[in-house]
């Protein structure tokens, strides 16, 4: 069965440049693969895929992750710590993500956000609705 939930990261967030190239692994590529390393553990797994993003145009609020599916709001968090350090921040995106899975339109109170995911709202995007409204009726 194909997963109903997209957890999307940007695998650009926090790179270093130089002369138009990127140097080492960018805090987006290592916040995915933090990620990826707790994804099997993860009770929600068959629920949910990990797609990286080459960008999110989020690059004022690296790192950036977005919660996904279809008929629920779409969110986009920003912010987001990368450093191994900080693990408690992944801890947070998947106990996030499993709120987000558990609100059949998908959204998020503040009050109910895990502390990693508090201050670093992006965007909050309505579901795309069944019905669109047509300027011709």
């Amino acid at each position: 069965m194909q997963p109903q939930h997209t957890l999307f990261v940007c695998t650009s967030c926090a790179s270093v440049w130089k002369d138009g190239k990127t140097i080492g692994k960018s805090g987006g590529q290592q916040l995915l693969e933090q990620l990826l390393q707790l994804y099997p553990n993860w009770d929600l797994r068959d629920e949910w895929q990990i797609q990286p993003v080459e960008c999110m145009s989020a690059c004022s609020h690296s790192c950036a992750i977005s919660f996904a599916a279809i008929g629920k709001y779409t969110y986009l968090f920003g912010d987001l710590p990368y450093s191994e350090e900080n693990l408690s921040a992944i801890a947070d995106v998947f106990n996030c993500a499993d709120n987000y899975y558990s609100k059949p339109d998908g959204l998020l109170p503040w009050s109910e956000r895990p502390a990693a995911l508090k201050k670093g709202v992006v965007a909050r995007i309505p579901p795309i609705p069944i019905k669109t409204v047509s300027s011709k009726e």
